[in-house]
């Protein structure tokens, strides 16, 4: 399982990349600087904050996990 401060840099990290891509996406497609900064911010706020819940959700699903002993060994 993970921390939440785990999923927070995993958010952050992914955040970061994902608003450059959008807003060199939107950049390209408009022309339009400004435009592109305020969709690139706006699409980061809120995804954000879907991808934290997201990753908690999935922490709380069995499916495709393994089990794993524990280690006595030292």
């Amino acid at each position: 399982m993970e921390t939440h401060r785990r999923s927070i840099a995993k958010a952050l990290s992914w955040r970061f990349l994902a608003t450059i891509i959008t807003t060199t996406l939107v950049y390209l497609l408009t022309g339009k600087g400004e435009f592109a900064a305020t969709v690139g911010l706006a699409d980061t706020l809120i995804k954000f904050f879907i991808y934290i819940a997201h990753e908690r959700a999935w922490n709380k699903v069995a499916y495709g996990r393994q089990k794993t002993e524990p280690d006595y060994s030292i």
